[in-house]
């Protein structure tokens, strides 16, 4: 596991960093040939998920100028606040080649096992109980997954925090 990714899960929610740690641990040990897999994103504060959300919305630049039309494609469909990624109940993920190049192809079989790379990770988030955002009828979202159960933003904003600002479940 990668430096990168061990970070990102220290900044999960504390329930399920432990869970994490196993579920990257399997991955990367079902996935026998050049790929591993990398935490990209994690938890997000709710002005991070509103950066996201502005772009391909906006027009607008991070300097304050502003262009003819939207910056960038949509990433999100999430506001601060909306997404689960904002309480620490959610990851993205790429496939590391080589230790060197990041892939969000879901159709490689890098150790030539006849599965796609990706879905064995699908795979293994399912057995821990993760929802697969490449799963979603009406905005794919294929690096994401977040916990079931934890995974209904409106709930998880009206909970109380704990001194570092994490839910109390």
């Amino acid at each position: 596991m990668d430096t990168p990714t061990q970070n990102r899960i220290a900044q999960l929610h504390p329930s399920v960093r432990a869970e994490v740690n196993q579920i990257i641990q399997a991955c990367d040990q079902a996935l026998t040939g050049r790929a591993k897999v990398r935490i990209t994103q994690g938890l997000r504060t709710f002005k991070e998920q509103d950066d996201l959300f502005a772009l391909g919305r906006t027009r607008v630049n991070p300097q304050g100028k502003t262009a003819k039309k939207p910056l960038g494609n949509r990433v999100t469909q999430a506001k601060g606040g909306q997404s689960v990624h904002n309480y620490g109940f959610a990851v993205d993920i790429c496939l590391i080649i080589d230790g060197k190049t990041a892939s969000w192809d879901t159709a490689k079989d890098w150790d030539n096992d006849t599965v796609a790379d990706w879905y064995e990770c699908v795979k293994i988030f399912a057995k821990f109980g993760w929802e697969w955002g490449g799963n979603w009828k009406n905005f794919k979202d294929f690096p994401h997954f977040e916990k079931k159960g934890f995974n209904n933003w409106r709930q998880l904003i009206k909970r109380q925090r704990d001194a570092q600002g994490y839910v109390i479940l």
